[in-house]
């Protein structure tokens, strides 16, 4: 029987005929060798490149190939000399074009370049598959796509177009965006990469719902009482505030990132696991969304405390009034019959105390319960650090004692699973490009509906007429001192005093090596 990376490799072999091109364009730029090459590189490593790939990186920069090799090799660790010995191999399938992205002739001089590169590789016609990875920023994609599909476009082969985030800045952009590019690239060619989605824990989550029968029995309404979902990062801007200043962190993170999350845990069961099954259930919660009000948003900015500088004092900003948030509280609520009622409470944020990325679905009181103040029990799924999946509930003290406390039953990853090895989620996102499996990435609808959720705030908190209210927070602090009363508004119960992680003394119901960690 096939091992699991054999099967993957014999759907790679089979879905690209054993040859394939990578074009990576803004290859000079942070994004490319911090994620793209060393996610590159990691499948390689693990042989699930065909074998007879090129990778040729494009950008404007001017550099000499032992230039480019060192830049794209700057971020991949090597552990061990069989590992150097790869890297090595590694260098010999790239190598690098540079060009400019509003010119015909530069995009001509690529194709030719990818064009010899399939000469040697002694492509056959009909197997001249090209992947245009665009590591760029958004105010090129157009340009970059219409350069792609007018020279480099493959006619004797499959085209795939991969985009990063962000897809425009609200629901006009971003149809505009998604007009231009469809015009250029059908549907099935282009790969709406949202790295989340790559994620160990969040690739998890319809395993944990649909193939566990207690799980799935319990997931409405009548169980949950409410659902947050946590971002938490302990660094502030630190020199990138021009950059983040134009989007703010609910455009960075929460309409991308947990938006996608919600809709895996909140999505009715698809007919199958195929990818079009998956997005459109994802679609069909989405539209049960309606837009997010004021009412139900926390908005904060980080101020210097702690020897760190505040959001404000960042070199890079040069709008001092900024009223962009670093921290955001959202309370969304999805209007059909299995979740009427159950808010969903996303909470993101930088400068804070700790850094972490979880899900917590908090169920409802026992009805009639024996135990009359029993805390209720929680389902938490840590997508990082250190992915685990663990449930607390109420168990008898240990003892003579008849007291309930609070435990858990946790599935922690790393203390489960031996030669644990969880991939970048860049690496198993381009994995899926090439097995052609868009089950992760984000439709044109789905973002489109996305955006409709979150506009309505975005263009409130922009309008500076308006004058939103943004509270500040202390650098390294759980975020604004009003998060407690906001999350405890939507019914979220802290009754958890007896709960002690990881290790309870029964000594005492208070005395521990550690406390429990506040959301």
């Amino acid at each position: 029987m096939d091992s699991t990376a054999e099967i993957i490799r014999k759907q790679v072999e089979t879905e690209l005929h054993g040859s394939v091109t990578i074009i990576v364009l803004g290859a000079s730029g942070d994004l490319a060798k911090k994620k793209t090459y060393p996610a590159l590189f990691g499948l390689f490593r693990q042989g699930f490149l065909p074998e007879k790939t090129h990778i040729i990186g494009y950008a404007r920069s001017q550099m000499t190939h032992e230039d480019y090799l060192d830049r794209i090799t700057q971020y991949i660790k090597t552990k061990n000399d069989e590992t150097n010995q790869l890297l090595d191999k590694f260098k010999l399938i790239t190598s690098y074009q540079s060009g400019l992205y509003d010119q015909d002739d530069s995009w001509k001089v690529l194709n030719q370049c990818v064009s010899q590169s399939e000469q040697q590789r002694q492509i056959e016609t009909g197997k001249k598959h090209r992947v245009f990875y665009m590591a760029l920023p958004p105010s090129v994609f157009v340009s970059v796509a219409k350069g792609l599909k007018k020279n480099v476009y493959s006619s004797e082969g499959v085209n795939r177009l991969v985009v990063e985030k962000p897809f425009g800045k609200d629901t006009q952009s971003s149809n505009e965006l998604g007009r231009e590019i469809s015009a250029l690239f059908k549907e099935n060619e282009i790969y709406r990469i949202d790295h989340y989605l790559g994620k160990e824990m969040v690739k998890n989550v319809m395993m944990v719902r649909f193939a566990n029968i207690f799980f799935n029995q319990i997931w409405d309404r009548k169980y949950i009482d409410n659902v947050q979902i946590t971002f938490k990062e302990t660094i502030g801007t630190e020199g990138r505030g021009g950059y983040f200043d134009q989007f703010g962190v609910i455009r960075d993170v929460m309409q991308n990132h947990l938006l996608q999350v919600l809709s895996l845990i909140a999505m009715e069961r698809p007919i199958s696991t195929e990818s079009e099954d998956i997005r459109n259930e994802k679609v069909k919660v989405l539209k049960c969304i309606p837009p997010i009000v004021l009412e139900d948003a926390l908005l904060g900015q980080y101020i210097g405390a702690n020897g760190k500088p505040g959001y404000l004092e960042d070199d890079t900003l040069s709008n001092k009034q900024s009223r962009t948030p670093t921290f955001a509280a959202l309370t969304l609520w999805i209007q059909n019959e299995r979740w009427e009622g159950v808010p969903f409470i996303m909470k993101a944020g930088k400068a804070l105390n700790d850094a972490k990325v979880e899900v917590r679905i908090q169920f409802r009181n026992v009805a009639g319960s024996l135990y009359k103040g029993s805390p209720r029990n929680e389902l938490v799924l840590r997508v990082q650090p250190r992915e685990a999946v663990y449930v607390k509930f109420n168990n008898k003290q240990p003892g003579l004692s008849y007291q309930t406390i609070q435990s858990d039953l946790d599935l922690t990853y790393d203390n489960r699973y031996a030669n644990l090895d969880i991939p970048d989620a860049y690496s198993s996102l381009l994995l899926d490009v090439l097995k052609g499996d868009h089950s992760n990435f984000v439709r044109n609808d789905e973002l489109e509906q996305a955006w409709k959720i979150f506009t309505p705030l975005l263009h409130t908190i922009d309008d500076p007429s308006v004058k939103v209210p943004i509270t500040t927070y202390p650098y390294g602090s759980r975020g604004p001192a009003e998060l407690d009363q906001f999350i405890k508004r939507y019914g979220y119960d802290r009754a958890n005093e007896n709960y002690v992680w990881p290790v309870q003394s029964l000594t005492s119901n208070t005395s521990s090596p550690s406390s429990p960690p506040k959301l």
